[in-house]
């Protein structure tokens, strides 16, 4: 059998992070306002902040009961971002 090597195909360079367009996504299909979601990006060296603004009548669906929808979106956020190497963090605007 030959040795086959596998080999990385280098995508194009996103205009927006990955992250962003992820984070936009999932809140949009989560609130009845989704023509009100906004995504903000603050880019350093190693980390990424996203600022999300939602209509003020949607800001509970995207907290959830006790933060967890927060939370889940955090945690998905982050384990994008770790793949990528830095750091993101995700703020939810009044």
């Amino acid at each position: 059998m030959p040795n086959r090597e596998l080999r990385r195909q280098k995508l194009p360079k996103r205009s927006e992070p990955v992250e962003k367009e992820l984070v936009e996504y999932i809140v949009r299909s989560l609130v009845d306002n989704p023509d009100m979601v906004e995504v903000g990006v603050i880019e350093g060296e190693k980390s990424t902040i996203l600022e999300l603004k939602v209509s003020p009548d949607d800001i509970g669906k995207v907290i959830g009961r006790q933060g967890r929808i927060a939370k889940a979106l955090r945690t998905i956020l982050s384990a994008t971002a770790t793949k990528s190497g830095k750091h993101a963090s995700l703020e939810i605007l009044d």
